[in-house]
């Protein structure tokens, strides 16, 4: 029997995740190398969906590549569906996300779908969250001031760089990536964080948690719900 690679697990779950997309209307699609599977994917079916509400400029052009149409998220009320990826995931459905650096804009797209579907290969899943860099995207002139607060909660906080320099995101804003961290209770650490002057985004989807979790094992593709 042969051994499934990790990019065929995110295969598997990029595929699967398509019975979760509503013939005649707009589907949420995140960013990250599993999401570009499910892009893959759904090209497939191009020609029975709207299009798609995107969290990334990566996502979009790889939507736009394969001929799907792409709208803006204030051109859509409600999305049916979103589909992402995460960076861990627990039994109870939240998540840390931000490693590719669209937190921001993913969770405004989960917070305007009824349902996240998430797709992610079994090393992901996780008993407590914080073993992943946390990601929190920060308005530059915070950014030394957050990295301070998280060392108060015994986290080391750092800059994210790209080639050197501080990294920008899609918003024009910076990345600091928090190690050191346990997240017992999500909820109440991503109400805290939230709250912090310079903070736009704090990487724990738990207020926006996902309801299925598409997970790519060795055996196939597992169902999670929560």
């Amino acid at each position: 029997m042969s051994t499934l690679s990790q990019d065929d697990l995110k295969t598997l779950v990029g595929h699967a995740a398509l019975k979760y997309v509503v013939p005649g209307e707009i589907v949420g699609v995140g960013t990250g190398s599993t999401v570009n599977k499910f892009i893959d994917a759904l090209a497939s079916m191009k020609g029975e969906i709207k299009g798609a509400v995107s969290s990334s400029n990566a996502s979009t052009e790889r939507l736009k590549a394969l001929g799907i149409a792409v709208f803006d998220s204030n051109e859509v009320d409600e999305l049916s569906v979103y589909i992402d990826g995460a960076d861990e995931i627990d039994g109870h459905g939240f998540m840390i996300k931000g490693g590719g650096a669209a937190l921001t804009r993913e969770k405004i797209i989960a917070a305007q779908s009824r349902q996240f579907v998430c797709i992610a290969d079994e090393s992901k899943l996780v008993e407590t969250l914080g073993k992943f860099p946390l990601p929190v995207e920060v308005i530059p002139m915070a950014t030394q001031r957050v990295i301070k607060q998280f060392r108060a909660l015994g986290g080391a906080a750092q800059l994210r760089l790209s080639n050197g320099i501080p990294l920008v995101t899609d918003n024009g804003q910076h990345i600091v990536d928090v190690t050191g961290l346990q997240i017992a209770d999500p909820l109440a650490f991503e109400t805290a964080v939230s709250q912090w002057p310079g903070v736009v985004t704090v990487g724990v989807f738990a207020h926006q948690k996902a309801q299925v979790c598409l997970l790519g094992t060795a055996s196939g593709v597992k169902t999670l719900t929560f």
